[in-house]
């Protein structure tokens, strides 16, 4: 094998697919990128079995071959290369050499044939979605998926299409995050995606209105790019009947300027403690909103305009869980719903309807 290209679309396809090699693997092999060199194309897959991607770049192909080459000490070399033209061919005794300008590499390969197949998919129940929509809507979710792995179906995000509406949901027991778009499908579906499958979608899609293509099949799902394809397996599972815990109806309501809210909280968050919840109280009333906040290190006393509908409540909530909503909610003032101290509270934005978070509250002891 011997190719040609340029260093910085090297780096490019190599920082890509490096997003699914993981660093430590029972298989080397899967510590490696696979490289399939022909047809004046670089093919690069990286693999950890249940994520695979895989894009490809331009090159002067001299002479066609497949190879794997560690990822780390690959990217590393690339990387640290001049801006100019890379030179990468097999040599003797399972190694590559590597030239640019002046610089010479020789470093071992493995086999391209250990290297796992990636999973063959039939792209014949495909919709698209602006990329820029569903990496706000995966930035708008993902914050909330389990974390602990006892309930794995919770490490993942529902995604769900009927009456061509895509809701996205995910939740962990203590909040819920709902985000939905409309899109042009007539088929329904029903899957849970890993979180960590579409946290690696979001940080190689781009703030545009060109589409990402998206085919399901039992097991897996493909994110189509063009250039760059991203295959993921499903969470197995049911996912929870999340309809049921939206509370419908509400005894009060509460719009506020988003930003000042935000503040506030964070400024009342430097007196609270892990070890205490991030425990912080709202004081609702009729034109004000106190958020106060007491621990071993002190006090604190923040007070904001309000709009309430409906009689004033005094409510406690984990202070991480209403900071992770606001900071992604887009318009500039929310609506918060509550039906008592010890129900979810619901925010969502004042106009556009296409976000709705739960946020449980912490039972305050009298």
């Amino acid at each position: 094998m011997k190719f040609i290209c340029e260093k910085n679309n090297l780096q490019e396809a190599i920082s890509i697919v490096q997003k699914a090699v993981t660093g430590r693997s029972p298989m080397p092999i899967l510590e490696g990128i696979f490289l399939d060199a022909s047809n004046d194309e670089l093919k690069f897959i990286g693999s950890d079995i249940d994520l695979s991607i895989e894009t490809t770049i331009k090159a002067n192909v001299i002479e066609p071959g497949k190879i794997v080459i560690n990822s780390k000490i690959f990217g590393e070399i690339i990387r640290k290369l001049p801006n100019d033209e890379v030179s990468i061919e097999t040599a003797e005794n399972d190694s590559i050499i590597i030239t640019c300008q002046n610089s010479i590499f020789n470093i071992t390969h493995l086999e391209a044939n250990d290297f796992p197949m990636v999973p063959s998919i039939t792209e014949d129940l495909i919709f698209g979605i602006p990329q820029g929509i569903l990496k706000n809507m995966i930035r708008g979710t993902s914050f909330a998926v389990a974390v602990d792995e006892t309930r794995p179906i919770l490490t993942g995000i529902l995604f769900e299409i009927n009456d061509k509406m895509l809701n996205m949901v995910a939740l962990d027991g203590y909040r819920l995050a709902f985000r939905n778009e409309f899109i042009d499908n007539e088929n329904s579906i029903n899957a849970v995606i890993p979180a960590k499958t579409l946290n690696e979608v979001v940080r190689i899609l781009e703030d545009s209105n060109e589409n990402v293509d998206i085919t399901f099949t039992t097991n897996h799902i493909l994110f189509n790019l063009g250039k760059t394809k991203i295959i993921s397996r499903l969470l197995e599972g049911e996912f929870i009947k999340y309809n049921s815990i939206i509370p419908q109806e509400f005894n009060l309501k509460v719009t506020v300027d988003k930003q000042k809210l935000q503040s506030s909280i964070e400024r009342a968050s430097l007196m609270v403690k892990e070890g205490n919840a991030n425990l912080i109280k709202l004081d609702i009333q009729d034109e004000s909103m106190v958020i106060t906040s007491n621990s071993q290190l002190g006090k604190v006393r923040e007070e904001i305009a309000i709009n309430l509908q409906g009689s004033p409540i005094q409510i406690a909530f984990n202070s991480r869980y209403l900071l992770d909503v606001l900071k992604i909610m887009e318009e500039d003032e929310v609506i918060m719903e509550f039906s008592s101290s010890v129900s979810p509270c619901i925010i969502k934005n004042k106009n556009k309807l296409n976000c709705k978070y739960l946020v449980l509250p912490v039972r305050l002891v009298k």
